[in-house]
């Protein structure tokens, strides 16, 4: 998906009452299952760049933009996200829209965000009691990583790469997604006008999904901040902006832990 990927797991605390020699096998009986968890996750991502990928001519998404093959015949966890840019599309109003990009459909806006809560689901089947996945700067979590600790996740400036902007918590199950064009330069399309969007420098999205804030980040965006009146009607979702002047716009009760001074 042309990014980095990072997990970090948290371990279950062993029980204290146990011999010292059972406390240990249970220990590295947890540990075996979260490494074979983890190598399932890694391979799940790695599938879904081979399916998804528009970039590989010969990834069913390349073919189907090309009309190689239809839908019917795509795996079927193409039209699962298809079927979820859909509705992205319509909580959007239209902001988000892969169908209406140059070079045909482009589901990348969603299905990035998408792998990552599958990943993490091979984490969670496999008993592992917290756990972050980190997908290019979009990040997915549950859990705690220590007794009554949120994950605090920090979104930096724009502007100042080692200066952060805001801390945002999240508290068992939730996920952050952040769109702008600091990094790769002007590669958000705007799908009403097929050119590159302009006004903002970042849009970030705090939800109860990845895929969903993932496309609605992109969407925020693109939309130069429109769309915060729409998110901040969806319930668990809420977003801020920052503009080309520094100016931050939020959604009323977004979990900010604090803002950091300049």
């Amino acid at each position: 998906m042309g990014t980095v990927v990072s997990f970090s797991l948290r371990e279950a605390k062993s029980a204290t009452d146990g011999a010292p020699a059972e406390a240990a096998a249970a220990h590295h009986a947890a540990a075996r299952a979260a490494e074979a968890a983890l190598e399932r996750a890694q391979a799940k991502l790695s599938w879904v760049d081979d399916v998804f990928s528009t970039w590989k001519p010969q990834s069913p998404v390349s073919r189907l933009r090309r009309g190689e093959i239809e839908l019917a015949t795509a795996p079927p966890e193409v039209a699962e996200v298809l079927e979820l840019c859909r509705t992205a599309r319509d909580v959007s109003e239209g902001w988000f829209d892969p169908w209406n990009l140059p070079g045909g459909l482009d589901p990348t806006g969603l299905v990035k965000g998408w792998a990552a809560e599958r990943a993490l689901d091979e984490l969670k089947k496999a008993g592992v009691p917290a756990a972050l996945i980190n997908a290019g700067g979009d990040i997915a979590a549950y859990g705690r990583p220590a007794a009554r600790q949120p994950w605090r996740i920090g979104i930096r400036h724009p502007l100042a790469e080692d200066r952060l902007l805001l801390m945002v918590e999240l508290d068992g199950p939730g996920a952050v997604a952040t769109s702008g064009t600091y990094e790769r330069g002007e590669h958000l399309i705007d799908p009403h006008t097929g050119a590159p969007a302009h006004g903002l420098l970042s849009a970030t999205v705090v939800g109860l999904d990845l895929a969903f804030a993932d496309a609605l980040a992109t969407a925020l965006f693109v939309s130069g901040g429109a769309l915060l009146e729409r998110i901040s009607r969806l319930a668990g979702y809420h977003g801020f902006t920052v503009s080309g002047d520094g100016l931050v716009r939020a959604t009323r009760g977004l979990p900010v832990a604090l803002k950091i001074a300049a």
